[in-house]
Formats: structure tokens, sequence, C-alpha cells
């Protein structure tokens, strides 16, 4: 590549990053080097000339995530580093001056630009058919980006393979431990005795049904839309011996029918990003008509800040990691749930719980990068590495939350519920 590439490349680094104190180096295709100006928490290496073109002629998280994906540019140390990074350049595109400016200097590597179209050219981005959020439409979404791999996620996550956010009562325990501590919390919130019968929708690899059956004797049932899951989940249950009081069904939440009185419980975790706020009166109607009177339903999910919710089909995010996912304000969800006539008796954020744990499966993944390289390419673990710590940034900032809330359908009035809330914190089984 020419040496005026480089200088153009420079050029358009040294406007781009005017008045930002650069705690990162950039190094060029051809090992020219821009120096930090603090101690480098990372390294931007930028592979062709036509990389900044690609990312930023339009900077979105999709145009930006894209160029990383697709290894146009490459980020080797501290991600996590990168996000308030794009922040500060969306920012410096919003001042009009600077952007023509930045305009113009960018055009002049448009001429590059054949080298990113050929390492772009097979995109792998999600293509979903079909009515959005039918059942077959949520099965391929779904699928998409839950059948990657099993010997993929167990590079990450937790022995027990809990995909969703643990819980760390001190914030120093290690992740198998905040994930089983989770588990006996998220049961200890719905007051399970022994004989009940409980339905996890989207029961991930089985780990709450197993956790349920086996320490608070009830009979549970668990959902999936992902074969992997539903195939591991089935095995893991035989393993255990609990093929009498634990079992998962390859089912959408619309396909479940009640069992005579219907279900004592219902617990939905990690699943309710899949919904959509179209289908949400829907959602809590189901569960409405699934739960008993007097029966509680913990809902756990991820939301957005009100002001930046609404469903957006060309992130990233939508794009390439959780098709037709759609995060929705507490207020939106409470809202909803209402309507159809649940009683809210508790919501509790776990904010940071959820920050944290990404960092665990980041910290992970990339320590078992040539590991995962067995079980999928480069792209998908860019994708996963990518996404995971730019969720926990979005958890460090407070632009998204996690919140488990307790519903409760009352018989008559009576809620059932106990008058304080010390059951949670007691080593007591009901």
């Amino acid at each position: 590549m020419s040496e005026k590439a480089v200088f153009e490349v420079i050029d358009v680094i040294d406007l781009l990053f005017k008045g930002v104190e650069k705690n990162f180096e950039i190094e060029l295709w051809d090992g020219t080097k821009v120096p930090a100006d603090t101690s480098p928490e990372f390294t931007l290496k930028i592979n062709y000339p036509c990389a900044l073109w690609h990312a930023l002629v339009s900077p979105t998280d999709l145009s930006m995530g894209e160029a990383y994906l697709y290894n146009l540019i490459d980020i080797e140390g501290n991600i996590y580093e990168i996000f308030p990074l794009g922040e500060k350049i969306k920012e410096n595109f919003k001042n009009p001056l600077l952007a023509a400016k930045l305009g113009t200097k960018l055009l002049k590597l448009r001429r590059y630009n054949d080298q990113c179209k050929k390492a772009i050219a097979h995109k792998r981005e999600a293509r979903l058919k079909g009515k959005k959020h039918s059942i077959e439409r949520d099965r391929e979404a779904i699928s998409y980006h839950y059948d990657v791999s099993n010997e993929f996620y167990k590079l990450f996550l937790d022995k027990n393979l809990v995909y969703s956010c643990a819980y760390f009562p001190t914030g120093q325990e290690d992740l198998d431990t905040a994930q089983e501590l989770k588990l006996d919390y998220i049961c200890r919130k719905l007051q399970l005795k022994p004989g009940e019968k409980l339905l996890d929708i989207g029961c991930g690899w089985g780990a709450l049904v197993i956790h349920a059956a086996k320490n608070y004797d009830v009979e549970a049932l668990g959902i999936t839309l992902s074969k992997n899951q539903y195939d591991y989940a089935r095995e893991w249950i035989k393993k255990e011996g609990l093929e009498g009081k634990a079992r998962v069904e390859y089912m959408d939440y619309r396909e479940v029918e009640a069992p005579p009185g219907g279900f004592d419980k219902l617990v939905s975790v990690g699943m309710f990003e899949h919904v959509g706020e179209e289908m949400l009166h829907k959602y809590f109607e189901k569960a409405w008509n699934l739960l008993k009177p007097g029966g509680i339903f913990l809902n756990h999910g991820i939301a957005c800040r009100w002001k930046d919710c609404g469903f957006h089909e060309n992130s990233f995010t939508n794009k390439y990691v959780f098709p037709d996912g759609e995060l929705l304000a507490i207020s939106t969800t409470l809202r909803h749930a209402e309507e159809v006539g649940f009683e809210v008796r508790d919501v509790e954020s776990l904010r940071e719980h959820y920050a944290r744990t990404l960092k665990f499966w980041v910290d992970r993944l990339e320590k078992n990068h040539e590991k995962a390289l067995q079980y999928v390419d480069e792209v998908t673990y860019r994708i996963w590495r990518l996404f995971m710590s730019g969720s926990s940034y979005g958890f460090d900032t407070g632009r998204h939350n996690l919140y488990q809330t307790i519903l409760v359908k009352p018989d008559k009035g009576k809620s059932g519920m106990p008058w304080s809330r010390n059951y949670l914190y007691k080593d007591t089984k009901f």
C-alpha cells in the first residue's frame, strides 16, 4: 500500500481524535504507529486504509461493529475502553464544522474501498423470514443465537451453563458460586414448596429446572426454542435421575397448556428480551392463564432507560446478536403486567450484578480464544466478545438495567405473600 494512504489515514486520525487524550495506541497495516498520550489500555489496529471509511462514513454501532467483526480493525487489550471512545467519536460528528472536515478527509479513503468490500463480502447477519414474532420466526431467531455450539458456551459460562445475570451478595463471589446463589435466590423468591408445579419459560440448558427439582422437590417443566439446549437439558436430567421430577420440552410459551388447576409458580429468566413490545400483553396474558390463583410469577429481564428504548432494526444487536430482540422500560413492562391483572409485589434491580457477570464471561472467552476457534469461526468469536463487553459497559453506565419482578395472581384479593422479605435471606426451605 502506498505511503500516501498512510498519510491520509493519519490525517483522519489526527482530526478524529482532536482534543481526546488517547489512552490507546494505533497501529496501521504497515506497522506505522501513532503513540498513546498516556499509558495505553489497548491497541487499535487499522488493517486497511479503507477501514475508517467503512466504520465512520456514517458512524453507527453497526458500521463500527462490522469493521471489527470482519477484521478491518482489531482491538488488542482492554476492549471495554473502546466504548467510551466510540461515544466520543459520535459526539465529534455532531459538530457540523468538524463533521464536514472529517467527511472530506474520509472521502479520500474511499478509493481504497475495494479491499474492505472483499473483506466484508459475506456478511453473517441474521436474515429471518416470516412475520415478526410468529412462533416460527421466533424459533429461527432463538436458534440463530443459542444453537451456535454447546462447547463454545462452556468456554465462558459457569459449570451449570447459566446464561443470565448471576447474583453476587458480597461482590466477591466467583462465577460458579454466584450462579448457584442466583438459582437459589430465584427459588426463594418463588417460595417453592414440595409438590408444586413450576414452569420455567426459556429454561436454557436446564440449570434452574434441575436445581428446583433437586433442592425444592417440585415438579419442574422447562421450555426452550433451542434444539441444542433441549437435547442437553434432557440428557442432564437423565444423568441426575430426575425424570420423574423434571422435564424439558421444545416449544414456545404460546404452545404451553396448563395442568389441571394451573401451575403454582412461573419463572422467566433471560427470555423476556425476546418477547417484543407488540407481544407483551399476550405474554402476560398467557402467563396469567397458566398460573393458578395465588400463584407467583418471577419475571427476570434486561430493561433500557426509557429515553433509549425502542426497536432498532439496523442496530448491531439486531443484526448480529439477538434478532428481533427488544429491550423495554420497566415502566412499560409493569403497565402491561398490571393491565392483565397481575399485582406487582417486588421489583429488584441487579444492574451491577449483570455488569460483573458479563466481565467474567468476557474474561473467560478471551482466555479461551484459541479453543473457541475449534467450535466457531473468528467472526462468531468477535460477535460475542463485542456484544458482551458492550453490554457490560451499558450496565456500568446505567444505559441498561436488570430487574427481577415478583408478580402475583391474587386469589380473591389475597396475595399469600409473607409480611416481610426476611425469607429471602434466611437459610430456610419452604
